[in-house]
């Protein structure tokens, strides 16, 4: 069991307009993993972040960072974070090199050469050294900011939608650079929409919605206690319609009636084997079956949107 390095009790935020923000938020990050938190915009998950970071203060409840408050403890629960925030905070007219070192300066550590070329080195930019930020593009921005968080050499590093306006092949590399960080030993906390990063890199994953933390799970254990599988099956003649003796909520009937799609959920008793037996009764020759897993896309789409309508 890994200890926690960082412990939410009961966060609430409540703006003068009282608009609440969070409702009794409680969430625990377990040392070293790579945790994501999903939501819709406006869901609350950067205010919790610029809670944690000390950028917000809480209406009230506790955070507790690397066993220390982050309210009676502030510089040392700061000192072990990191934030690599949405917007692009950066002076335009310094170098590369220059912001990162100004970083550094204000994290109240000693200036480092061998860490500010490793980390440029790391996030592709150690030809960029020089460049003033302005002369940069969008995706190399992004990047100076991590830089910026890593001068602190944090153990606790938040990306807030990291790969926003980031193209492609720069977000592969970032990502690439999240797993060597976690294989360090660095525990990271991403909120992002784009959830197939979610699914690939994430430990844990939390979905919070209208200020709430709806569900925490390992991501395997969410995937299959919520996700479910589509058997695809490939028949031989085009059916007008499904036989009454197989009519089931679960099957579909596409592509001009030479498809059939069964949906169940994993685990247990499937039906499957039924299935295939009602469909020789009923002399439907099947020619290929496939399977096909729910995505974590369509977990989060599903819950957030059950959520909404209960309301």
């Amino acid at each position: 069991m890994s200890k926690n390095i960082l412990e939410i009790k009961d966060i609430d935020k409540v703006y003068k307009n009282d608009f609440e923000a969070l409702k009794k938020v409680s969430l625990s990050i377990h040392d070293g993993e790579i945790f994501a938190l999903l939501g819709p915009n406006g869901a609350g998950k950067t205010t919790l972040i610029g809670i944690i970071c000390g950028l917000v203060n809480a209406s009230s409840g506790t955070v507790t960072v690397d066993g220390h408050d982050h309210i009676i403890q502030y510089r040392k629960a700061r000192s072990v974070i990191g934030l690599v925030p949405q917007e692009l905070y950066l002076d335009p007219f310094l170098t590369v090199t220059q912001t990162l070192t100004i970083a550094r300066g204000l994290y109240g550590k000693q200036h480092s050469n061998a860490l500010l070329k490793k980390t440029l080195e790391d996030l592709s930019l150690w030809d960029k050294k020089d460049n003033k930020v302005q002369e940069l593009s969008g995706g190399m921005k992004r990047r100076v900011l991590i830089g910026k968080a890593l001068m602190n050499e944090p153990k606790i590093l938040f990306l807030d939608e990291p790969t926003a306006g980031v193209d492609v092949e720069l977000r592969h590399s970032m990502w690439e650079l999240v797993a060597t960080l976690k294989s360090r030993g660095t525990t990271i906390i991403l909120t992002t929409h784009y959830i197939e990063e979610a699914q690939d890199m994430a430990d844990r994953i939390g979905i919070i919605q209208d200020g709430e933390i709806k569900i925490v799970e390992e991501k395997s254990v969410l995937m299959s206690k919520l996700g479910s599988k589509k058997l695809i099956i490939g028949l031989e003649h085009a059916c007008d319609t499904i036989p009454p003796s197989i009519t089931s909520d679960k099957l579909v009937l596409s592509d001009n009636g030479r498809t059939l799609t069964y949906t169940y959920k994993t685990g247990g008793k499937t039906g499957i084997t039924e299935l295939l037996s009602k469909l020789k009764a009923a002399n439907i020759s099947v020619h290929d079956i496939s399977t096909q897993e729910t995505s974590l896309e369509e977990i989060f789409v599903d819950l957030t949107h059950d959520n909404s309508t209960q309301k």
